[in-house]
């Protein structure tokens, strides 16, 4: 049966809004009552997860389902050793390139077409899941996650409001809430800030991420492609610094807003999902910016990248200066985080400039506080420090957008 006279991918327009009220209702009345109706909320979240996949999108059902299958074997079968008492370096080496494997493949498929790597892998939220995985992986092997419930832990991979694009919950924390139901007070508080988040949810995607995405986005790029050819190699005009802004307000607006739709959904549900941004245009420094920007993401990479690969280094001695040690991280987290966009140069490029911004505002927090006697400190820094880090931000999102390769090369 095809829905496809219906929009159902995941917060895409008003109307899919309607249908996913109605089907919250009973688990509204459900939790109102003290009873989390698990049966209707498995059910609930397949059979939207299968309007998502249906028509011409069977294919990437196909392939959810080998996926899944495919991490439960690996996650149970690493759990399975480390109960056994075994915890050989390799075998969690192994695990994890087993979990990360066929998002790899996926990336290398999408920027490389042509290669001979197996089109079955792909569908929508990949990443997420895999990050999921992998973060189940790693605290299997610190001894965090002693057991995985085939139930909770399917509901915790498949959870319909954060299924495409996050945010990305622990399971952990997870499970503590999905099989019980909130007390009542806490789930009236917990619906006044869901129908908030969903309200502004709205106005972010509906109105402002479609005014600086569709309306005014494609109107500027028009006006910077041609001034860019009248300028002939330098490519330069203040269409192009628009565009910078433009870009920018869309893509916070855009995600913030759709990031506001998961919470929001969630709480409906009684699960309490991380929020993902916290005011990050405020931000007085780099550093402070990713503590505020894609939170739930850049914890991650924080956790399971910058920590690991610090811990690690620094138990095998591979720096002896600690700053240098910090650096190396940054710049392997980044680069990560720029691969997993998308092999393309944008993307890795991206990644490189936030590893030396951080790295650079490192460098001058360092030499701040042994100078902080000469260095003022008042209301007019602070703003300065805001105005130069949200500057920082947009130009790197332009970086991101890919814009400067089809004003540059002409590529699309």
């Amino acid at each position: 049966m095809n829905f496809n006279f219906i929009n159902l991918q995941p917060y895409t327009n008003p109307q899919y809004f309607v249908y996913l009220m109605i089907g919250l209702v009973p688990i509204i009345i459900g939790l109102y009552h003290g009873h989390r109706l698990k049966i209707y909320e498995v059910a609930f979240s397949l059979v939207f997860l299968f309007l998502i996949f249906d028509g011409d999108k069977w294919q990437q059902g196909v392939n959810l389902i080998i996926y899944l299958l495919f991490q439960l074997l690996v996650s149970y079968w690493y759990l399975h050793y480390r109960q056994n008492g075994k915890n050989k370096t390799w075998v969690f080496y192994l695990a994890v390139v087993l979990a990360i494997l066929p998002l790899v493949l996926v990336k290398f498929q999408i920027a490389f077409p042509k290669a001979p790597i197996p089109g079955v892998l792909a569908f929508l939220g990949i990443s997420y899941i895999t990050f999921k995985t992998v973060q189940v992986i790693m605290e299997t092997r610190d001894g965090a996650i002693k057991e995985l419930d085939l139930s909770t832990y399917l509901r915790f991979l498949l959870f319909f409001p954060t299924f495409s694009s996050g945010p990305i919950d622990r399971y952990r924390r997870f499970a503590k809430e999905c099989n019980v139901a909130p007390k009542r007070d806490q789930y009236l508080a917990d619906l006044e800030i869901a129908t908030r988040n969903l309200f502004q949810g709205f106005l972010y995607k509906f109105v402002l991420g479609w005014f600086f995405g569709t309306y005014w986005l494609p109107k500027i790029s028009k006006a910077a492609l041609i001034a860019g050819a009248a300028n002939g190699g330098l490519k330069f005009s203040w269409w192009l610094v628009a565009y910078m802004y433009c870009y920018s307000m869309y893509l916070f607006f855009d995600f913030a807003g759709y990031s506001l739709f998961a919470v929001s959904i969630s709480n409906f549900m009684g699960i309490h999902t991380p929020v993902n941004f916290n005011k990050p245009f405020i931000s007085q420094n780099i550093k402070e910016f990713w503590n505020r920007w894609h939170m739930t993401l850049s914890f991650w990479f924080r956790d399971y990248i910058y920590m690991r690969f610090t811990f690690f280094a620094m138990k095998k001695k591979l720096f002896k200066n600690p700053i240098r040690l910090s650096q190396a991280a940054y710049l392997l987290l980044f680069l990560t985080m720029g691969f997993w966009h998308g092999l393309t140069w944008y993307y890795i490029v991206y990644g490189l400039f936030h590893a030396m911004a951080i790295i650079i505002n490192d460098c001058w927090l360092r030499y701040k506080k042994r100078h902080k006697e000469q260095i003022p400190s008042n209301k007019f820094t602070k703003w300065l420090a805001i105005f130069v880090t949200f500057n920082i931000v947009c130009f790197s999102f332009l970086i991101f957008s890919g814009f400067l390769s089809e004003l540059w090369f002409g590529w699309k």
